[in-house]
């Protein structure tokens, strides 16, 4: 399943009307499903000494940076 190992993010179904559309109501446009957007990634722990492979969000991966990857991880429950 396509999601974010730190901030669960997942798909979205996005409408997709332009203003002409909303106007006319002529030839309406399908559903899309949005994807977040999700990076393979090999990260070091340094308090537990081994890398640990995630796929996690451009998002998550500011917030990794931000608060730790130690924290971030341990919160998310990828490590014990």
């Amino acid at each position: 399943m396509k999601t974010c190992a730190i901030s669960k993010k997942g798909s979205i179904v996005g409408g997709g009307y332009s203003n002409r559309t909303r106007a006319t109501k002529f030839n309406p446009t399908g559903k899309v499903r949005k994807y977040p957007n999700l990076q393979k990634k090999k990260v070091f722990v340094p308090e537990l000494n081994k890398s640990v492979n995630i796929e996690i969000s451009t998002r998550g991966m500011r917030t990794m940076t931000k608060n730790g990857v130690y924290k971030t991880l341990k919160k998310a429950g990828l490590i014990k």
